[in-house]
């Protein structure tokens, strides 16, 4: 009996020092990924144009305050961007009064975000599921531009924002059609990366966020769960196929439990530079 209550309360020291590491790298800093993409469309003389890709702050949650918003912001202020792009998912939990409950305490962090060409964002599963009315209104007061099926034309960039296919809101068709009508390198941002197998040839790069990169991920068994139907195939970082790139951040919050194992936080810092 007593060796089995020795094993017992090793078991429970050892679950315990485990949850402690997963919040700790929850609630790190995220990891500054860096990347430069030659992308069509860019005119033969321009300057680098650098963009910060952040998604999935999951505000509410345990790993997300505004405490580390602000600190996280002023990360990316650092950075001095060209432009800031969020790839949805700004509210914790499936709870339908949620954003109008968690989101007014990421309007003023958001609100500090600096760039030349401005922050603009698409809404994820989550921002349906919490209120995406309240979602919308929340963005506004940061001075955050949504799009959702929307594009529009940013400096030299043609930026088309795809909303969130996990929750079947996603008019890829429509938002290409308006996409193709204006000038400049086209570049699009969407919550999940699962729209990209489908995407036609002339649309070269897509960011996106959703997956977090597993969160939790074991050694020998990998994410305990996955969130993208095309498993590793776009669940994190930097994915070239034929001429598309496809890059995903693993985000800055965490869904579920504020665990993160294996899979830290990130962001990526992305240089535009002109195709040869």
């Amino acid at each position: 009996m007593r060796r089995a209550l020795y094993t017992l309360a090793g078991l429970i020291a050892a679950l315990a020092l485990f949850a402690t590491v997963c919040f700790i790298e929850a609630t790190r800093d995220p990891v500054i990924r860096r990347t430069t993409v030659a992308l069509p469309g860019l005119p033969s003389t321009a300057a680098p144009i650098r963009v910060v890709l952040i998604s999935d702050i999951h505000i509410g949650s345990a790993a997300m305050g505004p405490r580390r918003l602000t600190r996280i912001v002023e990360r990316i202020d650092a950075l001095h961007p060209d432009l800031v792009l969020i790839a949805g998912d700004f509210i914790f939990g499936d709870d339908p009064f949620g954003a109008a409950k968690l989101g007014p305490a990421m309007i003023g962090p958001l609100s500090q975000l600096r760039a030349r060409f401005g922050t603009i964002a698409v809404t994820g599963n989550h921002d349906w599921w919490t209120g995406v009315g309240s979602v919308r209104d929340l963005l506004a007061r940061a001075h955050i531009r949504l799009l959702s099926n929307r594009a529009v034309a940013v400096g030299p960039l043609a930026l088309g924002g795809i909303d969130d296919d996990y929750s079947g809101h996603a008019a890829v068709a429509d938002t290409l059609d308006q996409l193709r009508t204006l000038p400049g390198a086209r570049v699009l941002v969407s919550h999940s990366p699962d729209i990209a197998p489908d995407l036609p040839r002339d649309m070269p790069l897509l960011l996106a966020g959703h997956t977090h990169c597993g969160q939790v991920v074991l050694p020998f068994y990998g994410p305990i769960s996955d969130v993208t139907r095309y498993g590793a195939r776009y669940r994190c970082g930097v994915k070239h196929e034929g001429p598309r790139t496809v890059i995903v951040t693993a985000g800055l919050g965490t869904s579920g439990a504020p665990f993160r194992f294996g899979a830290p936080p990130d962001l990526w810092l992305i240089n535009f530079v002109p195709a040869r």
